[in-house]
């Protein structure tokens, strides 16, 4: 065993009651809900501080952005040490960052940045506990080296790097107990102060996002689950030039194992030369839109932590906890749509989206292409740049036509919950990233349906 193995598992256990709490799943409802109402009431208490500082001389200005910093850093350290739904939902807000207002941006980006790839991490002592639950008592000899320290935390486990018995680098992902109560706790409870927390992320409708995720909640816990779509991914996805789906090794409801997977997540490519960040960009929104159609399954968790740039170019994908299965691929009516909407047919636009429960009782066709078509725009054209104004502008206009008739009168089918939103995060990624890309050839390759005449 690693040296880090070599300390008995008391002494790896936290020194006192407040550090267990705070280093683990709160199990009391009641605690999960206070920390979250926290985040509203310390935007009031600031609001309120920064009242009396003005009246003391204090520019608007300066506590505007003291405000912005100060929130920033409470919201997401409350959801990152909550972890479960809580660190859930603030993973999926990372994604959009980019919507935000530049001078509001940059303190949410920091914050955001870090609570994509960590949380405060559960001790060693729960983690053998878990193991030996899992794996057996002897779950010790089934690896050659395990670090007790977590290379990265997650919303509802975190992961160890080891060594496998047969030599093999592995991750070793570990669930928190209680995880299940807890991820559909917090949900209920974000769900509840949605309307609070909304102000803090204008442009966002943070209610519909929670009801989303809380609807998967049955999926996320269930690493049999999710061991079953990433080794379907990984034989799919096997020698590929392009990808790297790590293979699993051993599973249980709670604990996974699989092959372990090095390199920058996907976010720090932003701060690379144009064209290699074009190029892992590509890499991305291949990926995304070539799962369905390789290996029957659409990765629906795509947050830049879950991508890793390895050495040799490739993009290594990791988290398969919450895809969309589509064994037919991506739905043929999607492309067609699609196509029509990039060729300016308003008219047939409007009646495809009406037959398939896209819209509900009637709507000016001209009204609807205009509030959708500019998402389309990145594939009616040869290359596409994508930037934080760009998306910022589309949020804008999306959020100040919500009490529109349109806005009305549009419903999302449950079928496109997840291509929806794989979409959506997906073109916010790249903007984030500050890519140009050739949009439309990937979708010429693998969306069914959009080829001009299909």
């Amino acid at each position: 065993m690693s040296d880090a193995d070599s300390s008995d598992d008391r002494r790896a256990r936290p020194s006192s009651p407040d550090r267990s709490r705070r280093n683990g799943l709160a199990r009391s409802a009641l605690g999960r809900g206070a920390r979250l109402m926290s985040i509203p009431l310390g935007v009031a208490g600031r609001t309120t501080a920064g009242l009396g500082r003005r009246l003391g001389g204090a520019s608007r200005r300066e506590l505007d952005e003291e405000m912005r910093r100060r929130t920033a850093q409470q919201l997401f350290t409350v959801l990152g040490e909550l972890k479960g739904g809580a660190m859930k939902l603030g993973q999926a807000l990372s994604m959009f960052e980019a919507v935000l207002p530049e001078d509001v941006a940059e303190p949410y980006r920091v914050h955001l940045r870090r609570l994509q790839d960590s949380a405060p991490p559960m001790p060693a002592s729960r983690v053998h506990a878990v193991l030996r639950r899992e794996l057996g008592p002897q779950w010790r000899a089934r690896f050659r080296s395990f670090d007790n320290r977590p290379a990265a935390s997650a919303s509802i486990g975190q992961v160890h790097r080891a060594v496998w018995e047969d030599g093999r680098e592995v991750a070793v992902k570990v669930q928190y107990p209680g995880a299940d109560e807890a991820l559909r706790s917090d949900l209920r409870q974000l769900g509840r102060v949605a309307a609070l927390v909304a102000p803090l992320l204008p442009g966002m409708d943070v209610r519909a996002l929670a009801a989303e995720l809380e609807a998967r909640v049955s999926e996320e816990v269930d690493y049999e689950l999710e061991a079953e779509h990433q080794q379907q991914a990984a034989e799919g996805f096997a020698g590929d030039p392009e990808f790297l789906v790590p293979a699993v090794l051993a599973h249980t409801a709670t604990v996974m194992v699989s092959e372990w997977v090095d390199g920058p997540p996907l976010s720090a490519v932003a701060d690379w030369p144009e064209a290699e960040r074009n190029e892992a960009a590509l890499r991305y929104v291949r990926f995304l839109f070539a799962g369905p159609s390789r290996v029957g399954l659409l990765h629906a968790d795509p947050h830049p932590g879950n991508f890793k740039v390895l050495d040799d170019g490739r993009l290594g994908v990791i988290d398969f906890g919450l895809v969309a299965r589509l064994p037919h691929g991506l739905p043929t009516d999607m492309g067609r749509l699609l196509r029509l909407c990039a060729d300016s047919d308003a008219d047939a636009v409007a009646a495809g989206l009406r037959e398939l429960g896209f819209v509900r009782g009637e709507v000016d066709p001209g009204e609807l292409y205009d509030y959708l078509a500019p998402f389309v725009e990145p594939a009616r054209v040869e290359e596409f740049h994508f930037t934080r104004d760009w998306m910022r502008a589309q949020f804008a206009r999306v959020s100040s036509a919500q009490t529109s008739e349109v806005a009305r009168r549009l419903n999302l089918p449950a079928s496109y919950l997840l291509i929806h939103r794989v979409w959506m995060g997906g073109i916010a990624v790249l903007s984030q990233l500050d890519a140009s890309e050739r949009f439309g050839d990937v979708l010429e390759e693998f969306l069914p349906g959009w080829s001009a005449g299909a």
